[in-house]
């Protein structure tokens, strides 16, 4: 995890680029991070990782461990902590990383935790078709029929979907582009969106398909389409 960042999912808008183009955004609140620690190889950890805090908290309401590794690296209290292995940028304890760790046009992770739907049946929560609503159909509509055998082998078969608990769960929403960076306001719009709900906490971090300085590949001319662009300049000079 080269770079990254805890943040706060603010909402959604829309921005419109150079040429007019409107574009929907998810912004969200990337700082500022306190650095808490760093680790090296060299040290007792063993390896390098940077630990990040986000979110003033009041130092009460944090455990007496906890605030006493913060106080041990001269860090103040937060809400919520994050280790990034192999942190690329140079930092040391005491400081503080924002947006401006991403650039327009760098692509991003962002790790986030699903909404919760509570307890959902299999149309919903798996894609069902469900029964028919005609005439004849007594009590099936939005059940999901048999699910195991008879004589053999007789019991329900290890991954049967079946009604129960949808949604909360920790989701990454891959390669999706920084479009603004709002330095004052530690403010990063990223296109697209992805999971959380609105007000909850995300981890953006460096996409590990696209890093920085990714671009995309050009497309190649194929040996026909080279041969014809070929003909067709031998014609035009032949003419003059």
């Amino acid at each position: 995890m080269p770079l990254g960042l805890i943040a706060k999912k603010l909402g959604h808008t829309r921005v419109y680029d150079a040429n007019g183009v409107n574009i929907p955004v998810t912004v969200v609140l990337a700082g500022p991070n306190h650095v808490l620690q760093v680790k090296t190889q060299a040290s007792k950890d063993g390896y390098n990782a940077v630990q990040l805090g986000f979110d003033d908290q009041k130092e009460q309401r944090l455990t007496k461990p906890l605030l006493g590794h913060i106080k041990k690296h001269n860090g103040v209290a937060v809400k919520r902590i994050r280790e990034f292995r192999d942190f690329s940028k140079e930092v040391k304890p005491g400081e503080k990383v924002g947006a401006t760790l991403f650039a327009p046009g760098d692509y991003v992770d962002a790790i986030g935790v699903t909404k919760g739907q509570g307890f959902e049946g299999v149309v919903k929560r798996h894609h069902f078709r469900g029964g028919d609503s005609t005439h004849g159909a007594k009590g099936f509509h939005r059940r999901n029929g048999a699910i195991g055998q008879r004589l053999f082998p007789g019991t329900v078969m290890r991954g049967m979907k079946m009604p129960g608990h949808m949604g909360q769960v920790t989701r990454t929403a891959q390669n999706l582009e920084v479009i603004q960076v709002r330095e004052a306001d530690n403010l990063l719009l990223i296109k697209g969106s992805f999971p959380g709900a609105e007000g909850d906490y995300v981890i953006i971090r460096e996409s590990k398909k696209r890093p920085k300085g990714w671009k995309p590949p050009v497309a190649a001319i194929s040996k026909k389409a080279a041969a014809k662009k070929e003909a067709a300049t031998a014609a035009a000079a032949a003419k003059k």
